[in-house]
């Protein structure tokens, strides 16, 4: 089988009137959920749980099995052992590097070192390490059954030695404006699968750059848009209209369902906000009614941001952030236990800290029912 050669950019064989109708629904929805984000005052906390939520899910796509239930226990000093740890790390490294693009997206477009870099976050003492982290291949590859030769390969991607001028030709259309820009935004996804640039972590870091490529644009006021969900769901259907592309050019059919996947995952994903403001908002009144203290709201953005804690480590950043005394946090956390907002996942021993939870946002990032 030949290296693929992908298309030039901007795809010129788009059935637009076919699409028109996908791409109201899906501006529509998006424009919907960006309004919400607008609405929040720091989506970054906030929003916490539902990037790692798009973390765990991006990494299942490619077969990690870890909840966010699990990350966070990890994060929390509940170390877990063998393949549970290893697919942990990889979930936690998907979520640095979706917090350090959007810092370096606030005064940077999207540039190939910057998507080397995401790649070496992402790839940083995990599987896969071995496999030239943050460097662009410079060998054949391709995808099949383990070990098969490239004869019986399902997808040989592009030729090394074409790459690099593959990806500046990406990089050119990511800077330029094509007709809409979900349009360009699906384009762009695709390309960059088939392109296959790394030897590991393609799909992840492709995933990676829905949303960073829309904030880019300006159609996210925060570049939190996460798109897994739908994607692991349909992930037969999402592997094949890629494929599609490369053995019968059918861009539409991609297109097509990419825009189905914005309409129903901007629905979802602005559900998902509406109730953590509806619980931050409630929780705030609670929490206040509680402890009646004046650190409250503090104490209330620690634990959107970190669902499952150490006690001492929660009492240390207090300090650090709003010289609120570590007996003080302690007591408020005490509180906030005995009232039933705060549940104990792992008791305290000797000079070993407690780990506490707060179940009720939990539930919303794992997509349980509130109990």
């Amino acid at each position: 089988m030949k290296p693929y050669v992908p298309d030039e950019l901007p795809i010129s064989h788009l059935d637009y009137q076919r699409l028109f109708s996908l791409v109201a629904n899906a501006s529509s929805e998006l424009a919907r959920y960006d309004g919400l984000l607008q609405g929040i005052p720091n989506p970054a906390v906030m929003l916490s749980p539902l990037t790692t939520r798009e973390a765990v899910l991006s990494s299942k796509i490619e077969g990690t099995q870890a909840t966010v239930d699990e990350v966070l226990e990890q994060e929390a000093g509940m170390t877990k052992e063998g393949e549970k740890f290893k697919d942990i790390q990889e979930i936690s490294n998907y979520r640095s590097a979706l917090f350090q693009a959007r810092e370096y997206l606030a005064e940077y477009p999207i540039r190939l070192s910057f998507i080397r870099q995401l790649h070496q976050i992402l790839m940083d003492s995990v599987r896969g390490q071995n496999k030239e982290p943050g460097e662009f291949r410079r060998d054949q590859n391709w995808i099949g059954k383990a070990r098969c030769a490239i004869e019986e390969a399902s997808f040989v991607p592009p030729d090394p030695l074409r790459l690099p001028d593959y990806l500046e030709a990406l990089i050119r259309y990511t800077d330029s404006d094509d007709t809409n820009f979900l349009l360009q935004t699906a384009v762009l996804h695709a390309q960059f699968e088939l392109l296959h640039p790394f030897k590991d972590g393609n799909g992840r870091i492709g995933r990676i750059l829905i949303p960073l490529f829309l904030y880019q644009k300006k159609q996210l006021s925060e570049p939190m848009f996460y798109l897994s969900e739908f994607l692991e769901a349909n992930r037969d259907e999402y592997y094949a209209r890629l494929k599609a592309i490369s053995t019968e050019g059918d861009w539409n059919g991609w297109v097509a369902f990419f825009l189905n996947a914005i309409t129903y995952q901007a629905k979802e994903n602005s559900r998902r906000v509406k109730e953590i403001m509806t619980l931050y908002e409630q929780m705030k009144i609670q929490i206040n009614e509680v402890t009646h203290s004046q650190y409250s709201v503090y104490l209330l953005d620690t634990l959107f941001n970190k669902p499952i804690f150490s006690m001492a480590d929660t009492c240390k950043q207090l300090k650090q952030s709003h010289n609120i005394h570590e007996k003080t946090t302690a007591d408020l956390l005490r509180q906030l236990r005995e009232a039933g907002i705060l549940k104990v996942l792992k008791a305290g021993s000797g000079r070993r800290s407690a780990t506490l939870c707060f179940p009720a946002l939990l539930n919303l990032a794992e997509g349980r029912k509130v109990v």
